[in-house]
């Protein structure tokens, strides 16, 4: 699979996804979970741009939902991560595109419209944004890097902010940029240690997790369980030396 060409399409979706008339076009899914015009409209398109270039391998995509894949490769795509900052317009949304082959990501790839970054990874060839190899952060203890956060499941926000107050006292700092991809996107590029959040779908993290691991960083569950890409999980990437440091706060 040819990594170039499936980044010059989801490049493509730059004018879609910078479409404000477009983003104007809201359906709320679930609590603070929305859907645009622009999600429905990018996910059309790519999912009709990757048949044609190889009809023999599946599509999962966000606003298809989770399902059962009853085949060995299949896209895993989210079209636009960061909704509700794209309706803001608070320009941190990204397309975030992976490929899974038996059950492992090969392959993925982010894309930031706004600020013209790619980032990507093909398994076992290291990760790149915009062509250039990134690496980890050599932060080696949290006080010595700043911690992404999410705050997925609002029913759990009590015990979640309390994990933020834990880790923003033994870190530099806390960040949120409201898309876990893009949050695995800065860590593997070495600008914050790590992310985490309680509960992530195979598209919020795909891509980034192989981006990560090519980077030399890691990423589990927060038991420092390999994550299955079928499924949803809590999901911990950092750049590896604080992987352990991070997850006993997570307890």
């Amino acid at each position: 699979m040819d990594i170039q060409h499936i980044a010059t399409l989801v490049r493509e979706t730059k004018g879609i996804i910078t479409n404000r008339e477009m983003v104007a076009h809201v359906r709320e899914k679930g609590v603070a979970d929305y859907v645009t015009q622009v999600d429905i409209t990018v996910q059309e398109f790519l999912k009709d741009a990757l048949y044609k270039l190889a009809p023999d391998i599946q599509f999962l995509g966000e606003e298809t939902g989770l399902q059962q894949m009853n085949t060995d490769s299949y896209w895993i795509l989210d079209p636009v991560d960061g909704t509700t900052n794209l309706m803001h317009d608070y320009q941190h949304s990204v397309v975030s595109l992976a490929l899974c082959q038996r059950n492992e990501i090969v392959a993925g790839i982010i894309y930031d419209p706004f600020h013209e970054e790619l980032f990507s990874a093909v398994k076992g060839e290291g990760s790149f944004l915009n062509g250039k190899p990134i690496h980890v952060s050599s932060a080696q203890k949290l006080s010595e890097t700043i911690i992404g956060v999410g705050t997925a499941k609002r029913e759990q926000a009590k015990d979640n902010f309390a994990r933020f107050l834990r880790v923003y006292e033994n870190s530099q700092d806390i960040r949120r940029i409201g898309s876990a991809a893009l949050e695995l996107a800065y860590t593997a590029c070495g600008r914050q240690g790590g992310y985490f959040e309680a509960y992530l779908n195979p598209w919020d993290y795909a891509a980034g997790m192989l981006i990560v691991l090519e980077a030399g960083g890691t990423v589990s569950d927060w038991r420092g369980k390999n994550l299955d890409p079928a499924q949803g999980s809590q999901v911990a990437g950092t750049n590896g030396n604080v992987h352990d440091e991070l997850l006993r706060l997570l307890a």
